[in-house]
């Protein structure tokens, strides 16, 4: 069983208007904490601040009803949606693009070495930011189409976060278990122990994937962040845009003043490589739509240990699914098990 963190009702709420997330326990804590910021950044009136306060209560109502609202939309979808392309649901090595199968080959060596995977990747100059080929054309093609096929229905819809309008939760719609989850376990995990040993590469034992997507007339661009994962995928699956790169600072540590920012660009089919706490943006697009699948990937033996939403040692609660990967310590596997690549 997994589990979620308590601190998902209180802490990383996103205010889009003002660009901040904050922590939210009580409106004194709240007060003292951020009006004086609010203020800078243009929340001057009471009108405006208890406007703030509205929407704080709403986004904690949603997060608690999430798990529940989430397991009801998949059900909804499973009963009443017809997939446009029923086989882009079950992974097959014929969508993968033959680089990246060499590459896992590589990484499942007895030998392999961080050395030897780096001549294979295209390592970005930001640090331990690696790109790499993912999908073939034709499968990003068609998958496209089915995730336009379901925004199209009258299917139920959850979107990623709250700073994503436009996207799709991939597990509602049906993708974990045939496709994200050997993609994980069978292909990402033998990278990911290689590259990312020290933040619980070689352990991962969920994650969340979901697709987002930006227009010029949706979402733009992405404000700077880090995610809730021990290492994240990346992949540009299309359409035909301009600009709109990713852009990479330091880890979640460092202050963004303190920073200094790395430009990665987007190229349809690639994906890209980083730690989840590797602090990040999405600069504007300029022109056209383009979509993208992200793989949260979690390590339970790392998360814990100390939460990297709130660092703190996680209080757990009851989740769905893979919830937010936490696990209790008699459901962690040994560190002699899944724990090591084989």
């Amino acid at each position: 069983m997994f589990y979620i963190c308590n601190c998902f009702t209180t802490a990383n709420i996103f205010l889009e208007e003002y660009k901040l997330h904050v922590r939210f326990v009580s409106q004194q804590q709240f007060r003292l904490d951020y009006q004086d910021l609010l203020r800078k950044l243009g929340c001057v009136t009471d009108l405006q601040f208890e406007d703030v306060l509205n929407k704080i209560s709403q986004e904690v109502d949603r997060r608690r009803r999430l798990g529940a609202m989430s397991a009801e939309r998949a059900a909804a979808i499973k009963d009443a949606y017809r997939p446009l392309h029923p086989h882009v649901y079950h992974l097959k090595e014929s969508f993968l693009a033959p680089k990246f199968k060499h590459i896992v080959e590589h990484c499942r060596g007895t030998d392999a070495g961080k050395d030897g995977l780096l001549d294979l990747l295209e390592e970005e100059a930001a640090v331990q930011v690696y790109r790499f080929p993912v999908f073939e054309r034709s499968f990003c093609d068609e998958l496209l189409e089915e995730l336009e096929h379901f925004e199209r229905s009258s299917a139920p819809k959850g979107r990623p976060n709250t700073m994503n309008h436009y996207g799709i939760l991939l597990n509602e719609l049906g993708f974990d278990e045939g496709f994200i989850t050997p993609l994980r376990e069978r292909y990402l995990q033998p990278l990911t122990s290689v590259l990312y040993p020290d933040c619980g590469g070689r352990c991962l034992d969920s994650h969340k994937a979901f697709v987002v997507k930006y227009d010029v007339n949706e979402d733009l661009d992405l404000s700077y962040h880090y995610d809730n994962a021990e290492v994240t995928l990346n992949v540009s699956i299309g359409k035909d845009f301009t600009e709109g790169n990713l852009y990479f600072g330091d880890m979640k540590q460092v202050p963004l003043s303190e920073a200094e920012c790395t430009e990665v660009e987007h190229r349809v089919t690639e994906g890209l490589l980083h730690r989840g706490q590797h602090m990040h943006g999405a600069l504007p697009i300029s022109s056209g739509q383009r979509w993208n699948l992200i793989v949260w990937m979690r390590a339970s033996q790392e998360r814990n240990k100390l939460c990297p939403m709130c660092n703190e040692k996680p209080t757990l609660v009851e989740g769905e699914g893979f919830a937010d990967g936490f696990t209790r310590r008699a459901d962690t596997p040994p560190p002699n098990t899944s724990c090591v690549l084989t």
